[in-house]
């Protein structure tokens, strides 16, 4: 996934690359040698759009296609720290050079991943309630491990989450009072005023063992990401439609999508008319240029009309988490697996898939799908006439994501398993590949054109790539923690755009050619 430099400047509309604006220089650490591995961060203040690129084995980095514009520069690296360079202005085609010398700093537990957390934190009451409830939207990073609060503090917060969270937390996981009470006292026992933790985890002996080393090739990662206009809109995902927009669901409590225009950085918002937290789980693009959207929360598809820029609601009885666009105009929608027409609105549910999570097309228009909270299969819908096939994995450790390439060959995510599954349907042969970890929890998932698998870490906030001839897999680092990213899906340039809740941004990444 390797793409030109004219190809990326043209894309987001800054003219020629000619045109485009470069960063470079060096990051030396406190001993004054050269800095591997510190991610350098460009944001350009008028589009809210930040570049992040990492510096290599000599310290150099080098930012590159950026738009004229006013930025600051800031060093993001665990453990340290350097003063942030405000006030660089850009002109069209200029070259500028800026160096940093970082300074000793605290490794924070807000700086962990998830993974880091469940091996670190102690082990007392609570703990695993906190882990098997509460990390399903986001991580204790942003949300837990950078405030303090007192116990009624923290019941307040549960009892928020409760409520704004109910059909994931209570209705589907059976998070009752008891179980709150014990995550309440393990918070308060953990981030208040008078915590158990040590001021930083590297005072812990078995901090390094969970540190995750990263390749030279994972250095030459770029990402290039949109603030959201407010605070807490949990973008969940960012889809491009016919027209280069992309388009965002807000699974919090805004109960609006978004639409992003890149070359400008201007996201407009479209509410949904449904009362309390919709959770909107999908906003997918069809070829009319409507926009169809699950509300998980409220077990309802919308569709938002492009001529009255208004979202109409389609009630159901079943949760509603995921959408695919059949050509025929069906929309089917995961959770209880269902497919709603259009023309009479009315939904058909497909009784033997109770519970689906991914879904995509294969070459013949069948939908295949994933059961990840029942029996761990993956399986395939005749749209004609409805039939469901199902097949077995070798390890059915809850399938999420799935994407088809274009050789028709299925290829899932195992979540629980650390792992990547592989089904050919003419031999219906499976084969799965262990990744480097098994706490990486596979969630956003897509091959690209190159037959390239792309996969997101949920668990150790990376993202990696396997090749599956050699095998091969590569993993990088991100630029935020806790990314919670939740799907991909490729732009005409095939960049890989997603959306990452926690942080509250939108964007796409790719693998940078040259040198620095």
């Amino acid at each position: 996934m390797r793409i030109s430099c004219l190809a990326l400047t043209l894309a987001l509309g800054f003219g020629a690359a000619a045109e485009a604006a470069t960063i470079t220089g060096t990051i030396k650490g406190p001993d004054g040698k050269p800095f591997r591995g510190a991610f350098v961060q460009a944001r350009h203040a008028g589009l809210k759009m930040t570049v992040s690129v990492l510096s290599d084995n000599e310290g150099h980095y080098r930012a590159e296609n950026l738009p004229a514009g006013d930025y600051r520069l800031q060093i993001r690296a665990i453990g340290y720290k350097a003063p942030a360079q405000s006030g660089v202005s850009l002109t069209q085609d200029q070259k500028a050079s800026y160096d940093f010398a970082l300074e000793n700093g605290t490794v924070r537990w807000s700086d962990l991943t998830q993974y880091q957390g469940e091996q670190l934190f102690p082990d007392l009451p609570g703990k695993k309630e906190l882990f098997a409830n509460c990390m399903g939207c986001h991580g204790f990073q942003q949300k837990m491990a950078a405030v303090s609060r007192d116990e009624d503090g923290w019941r307040d917060r549960v009892a928020f989450m409760r409520e704004a969270m109910k059909s994931s937390l209570g209705d589907r996981r059976g998070f009752d009072d008891a179980q709150a009470e014990k995550v309440v006292g393990y918070l308060t026992k953990l981030f208040s005023e008078d915590s158990v933790l040590p001021k930083s985890p590297t005072d812990l002996p078995n901090y390094k063992d969970t540190v995750t080393p990263f390749s030279d090739e994972a250095l030459k990662i770029v990402y290039v990401d949109f603030e959201m206009p407010g605070p807490n809109r949990f973008p969940w995902t960012s889809q491009p439609d016919k027209d280069g927009m992309f388009w965002t669901p807000e699974y919090g409590q805004a109960n609006k999508i978004a639409r992003l225009n890149p070359a400008t950085g201007e996201i407009k918002e479209f509410p949904a008319p449904n009362l309390g937290p919709a959770l909107i789980h999908s906003a997918v693009p069809a070829p009319d240029g409507s926009i169809w959207i699950t509300e998980a929360g409220s077990k309802k598809i919308g569709r938002w009309d492009p001529t009255t820029q208004k979202i109409t609601e389609y009630p159901d009885t079943l949760r509603k988490h995921t959408i695919k666009i059949h050509p025929s105009g069906m929309v089917f929608s995961t959770g209880g697996l269902s497919v709603f027409d259009p023309k009479t609105e009315a939904f058909t549910h497909i009784p033997e898939v109770p519970s689906a999570y991914g879904v995509d097309l294969d070459s013949a228009k069948n939908l295949w799908f994933t059961e990840m909270f029942t029996g761990g299969k993956i399986g395939k819908v005749d749209p004609a006439t409805l039939k469901v096939t199902k097949f077995d994995p070798p390890s059915k450790d809850r399938p999420r994501r799935i994407s088809i390439d274009k050789n028709d060959v299925v290829w899932f995510g195992e979540f629980d398993g650390g792992r990547i599954g592989r089904f050919d349907p003419k031999t219906q042969a499976f084969k799965e590949y262990p990744l480097s970890s098994p706490h990486t929890k596979p969630y956003a998932l897509k091959v690209t054109d190159d037959q390239t698998i792309w996969f997101s870490s949920e668990g150790r906030d990376v993202i990696g790539h396997l090749d599956p001839v050699s095998e091969k897999i590569v993993e990088y680092p991100m630029p935020y923690t806790d990314n919670g990213m939740r799907d991909f899906f490729p732009d005409k340039q095939g960049r890989l755009w997603y959306g990452t809740p926690p942080n509250n941004r939108v964007g796409y990444f790719y693998v940078a050619s040259g040198t620095k």
